[in-house]
């Protein structure tokens, strides 16, 4: 049984240059303090599974409307499964998209090899160092595993990007400027701002996030780093 617990029938903001329906899929590996989507990690159980038949016959009334499924989470690589759901989707015609952490390289590796995914956009939460990345994502984490994401990504078996989500205080400019160097992603890297609304550290909803404007700059400077 697939275990969907959100279905989001029409977004033109999760992949981009693409309109898609969106799954989310429950539990995550890591509990990064400024998660927007912190109950589907901690407390999966309080939202209903939707019957993964249900959605593909109303994906199938959406048929010359969307382009695709954006498949997120939490994390969406902890499912052992989540092969056979991808498999489901394409049988019906639909490009698939999967958002990452990139903790879970075998999975990515074994999809990529399949040509079972068509875009992975893999959130990066901090320059590449432990101290930086335990510090954003408030639990242990093998940077071994999220280098060989990167490093996978990186060979050009399948369109990407990589994210970062810049929270002052947790992301200073120059922490922002090394994780360009480090990656060289060009235009693949893109800043998404901080939303203070519900982040699973209460004490961030007193951060005021970057300025817009000054954040497009940062991003250009960035993806300026090839």
């Amino acid at each position: 049984m697939h275990e969907i617990k959100g279905f989001l029938e029409t977004s033109f903001i999760d992949w981009p240059g693409k309109i898609c329906s969106v799954l989310f899929l429950p539990r995550c590996n890591l509990r990064c303090r400024y998660c927007h989507n912190h109950s589907l990690v901690l407390c999966p159980e309080q939202f209903p599974t939707f019957l993964f038949k249900d959605i593909l016959d109303r994906l199938v009334s959406f048929r010359g409307w969307i382009d695709g499924v954006c498949l997120t989470g939490g994390e969406p690589t902890l499912h052992p499964n989540l092969p056979s759901l991808i498999r489901g989707i394409k049988r019906l015609g639909f490009l698939v998209k999967l958002d990452t952490n990139g903790s879970h390289p075998q999975m990515l590796e074994r999809l990529i090899e399949k040509r079972e995914i068509d875009f992975i956009s893999m959130d990066v939460k901090a320059p590449l160092d432990l101290s930086h990345y335990i510090r954003v994502t408030g639990s242990p984490v093998r940077l071994d595993l999220i280098r060989k994401s990167i490093e996978i990504l990186q060979r050009g078996g399948v369109a990407y990007e990589f994210r970062m989500t810049a929270v002052p205080g947790l992301h200073s400019i120059d922490d922002i400027r090394q994780l360009g160097q480090q990656l060289k992603a060009g235009s693949r890297l893109v800043l998404q701002n901080f939303n203070p609304e519900n982040p699973m550290d209460p004490s961030l909803r007193d951060i005021r996030p970057y300025d817009p404007e000054r954040l497009r700059e940062l991003e250009r400077e960035v993806q300026g780093m090839t």
